[in-house]
């Protein structure tokens, strides 16, 4: 079966490490990922946070390694029938890319097409921006997250640090700790099969 093409939302101090394990993983299995934010082209550098849980009481923040946009946002809007899912990745990017219209209406785009669906953390702020999109559907995110899932009609499920969950086409996680769960989850929906020989 040949690679699939999975569009990826990001934002400046989008999580690290739910943007490149992510993109590394999948492109190592042989599928495409396209790494994009609002009003960048491809060979921008995006900036990244990192957080962690250290003893207080809300997570750490700290600066991550820059990445290199690899599309051009305006090019992603004009291909959006090629793409056979999207990618939520969390961290701050979310907060501020679930405003813009233009990332509106591409999550319309899956969400309308019944193509699948990945958030991670904060990701799911994204999808709770366009009406419908989690309503009638159980969520994994960031606790900080709950009371958002639940006013946009969803079920928040309170997943352990490490535990995926799939819910249709729809697969959701806590937190990059959670990315290996979370990437074998996404890969069943998209259909690839990995072998041990």
């Amino acid at each position: 079966m040949a690679g699939k093409k999975i569009l990826m939302l990001t934002g400046d101090f989008t999580e690290e490490y739910e943007i490149f394990v992510f993109q590394q993983a999948m492109e190592a299995v042989g599928h495409t990922v396209h790494v994009v934010c609002p009003d960048k082209k491809a060979g921008d550098i995006l900036r990244t946070s990192l957080h962690d849980f250290e003893g207080d009481q809300t997570y750490t923040e700290k600066l991550g390694h820059n990445v290199t946009i690899n599309k051009t946002f305006s090019e992603a809007e004009d291909q959006l029938d090629q793409y056979h899912a999207v990618y939520c990745a969390g961290g701050r990017g979310p907060e501020y890319i679930r405003t813009d219209k233009r990332v509106q209406a591409m999550v319309r785009h899956f969400h309308e097409y019944r193509k699948p669906i990945f958030t991670i953390c904060h990701g799911v702020q994204i999808l709770i921006a366009v009406d419908g999109v989690v309503r009638g559907k159980k969520v994994g995110a960031l606790g900080a997250c709950e009371p958002e899932v639940t006013l946009a009609g969803g079920t928040y499920i309170d997943l352990s640090p490490t535990e995926a969950y799939v819910d249709g086409t729809m697969v959701s996680a806590k937190g990059w700790t959670a990315l290996a769960a979370f990437m074998r989850e996404c890969l069943k929906v998209l259909g690839t099969e990995i072998r041990h020989t």
